[in-house]
């Protein structure tokens, strides 16, 4: 078996699991940002592609490996692959869905470090202005998540974890999905359902946990910003895409919105010149502004590299794969 890897090959040699797959399979690797012709070049005639979730994979790019069977994602999200080009070859696309389930669900929590108003009091400290900056709080106290509401928009892997890490503190936690989980579930979780068009102006923090896909983009839009409560927060460590952002920076800059906490953008990498990154020179105390970072953690990547051999043994082997996105 042969694999194109469109990824770094130091963390393959030191995260991938010690198990026969791994030494058996012939790892061919390429830079991600090389071009479609290098990789072929080097190995066009693979049976397995594996790629960062944020690697373009075309139609031609697909059509110009005539032994290909899999295209596996390194991780959760798989919009970058052309879907359909690939399920008219019978080539299944899998991803690694729940492999950082809970490194992201934890920095989706630290994120609601604006409700304590984390970054103003870290520059008003580094500024010679504690003393001022305690007096402030005294006359307008903040809230804390034991007397906060948050509110999941989606409730996969992700968004469960997520709300296990807030249920010690008492917050109250709703979701909406496209399906209501079974109540053991929800019980398990600590979590009531609401629709969506309920839940969005019941919520002091909105935190985002769907993947891109056609119906999701641009979800957070304008009308979906006005019906949030005033003063509310955005985390969003899911995708950029599902945010209009020049509606999200019209709502903060209004004031209707506190501030928003972010892990992803549209584009990636997000240029210096993007309305958020701008946005957060005028705004810098209610802004959070990560590189996609909540994934990069060991544990996610000892997941992701069990979860992918394990599933390319399971082709050899002729078994159903996990994790097919491409509908075969």
């Amino acid at each position: 078996m042969k694999a194109l890897v469109l990824s770094r090959k130091e963390r393959y040699d030191r995260f991938a699991p010690d198990i026969s797959i791994v030494r058996e399979t012939e790892l061919v690797f390429c830079d991600r940002s090389g071009t479609e012709a290098e990789w072929l070049a080097a190995a066009g005639d693979a049976e397995a592609l594996f790629v960062t979730p944020v690697t373009w994979i075309t139609e031609d790019l697909i059509a110009q490996m005539p032994n290909l069977r899999l295209i596996h994602s390194e991780g959760v999200g798989f919009d970058r692959i052309d879907l359909e080009a690939a399920r008219k070859r019978g080539i299944y696309v899998c991803n690694n869905a729940g492999c950082n389930a809970g490194p992201v669900a934890e920095q989706a929590v630290m994120m609601t470090m604006l409700l304590h108003r984390t970054l103003w009091g870290d520059r008003m400290v580094k500024t010679g202005f504690q003393g001022q900056a305690v007096k402030e709080l005294e006359m307008d106290v903040p809230p804390d998540l034991s007397v906060a509401t948050v509110g999941l928009v989606g409730f996969g892997a992700i968004g469960q974890e997520t709300a296990l890490r807030l249920r010690p503190n008492g917050t109250r936690v709703v979701y909406t999905a496209r399906h209501r989980w079974p109540a053991e579930v929800e019980a398990r979780c600590g979590v009531t359902y609401l629709p969506v068009e309920e839940l969005v102006p019941s919520c002091d923090i909105v935190s985002l946990h769907l993947p891109a896909t056609a119906e999701s983009h641009h979800l957070v839009d304008r009308d979906f910003l006005a019906r949030m409560k005033p003063g509310a927060f955005l985390v969003n460590t899911a995708r950029g895409a599902i945010i209009d952002d020049e509606a999200l920076c019209e709502a903060i800059r209004s004031g209707h919105l506190a501030g928003a906490a972010l892990d992803c953008y549209d584009p990636e990498p997000v240029p210096a010149d993007h309305p958020l990154v701008r946005l957060a020179a005028e705004c810098p105390d209610r802004l959070v502004l990560l590189p996609h970072q909540a994934g990069i953690t060991q544990s996610s990547f000892y997941n992701v590299y069990r979860m992918l051999f394990e599933n390319l043994q399971r082709l050899i082997d002729g078994k159903r794969l996990e994790r097919i996105v491409n509908g075969l």
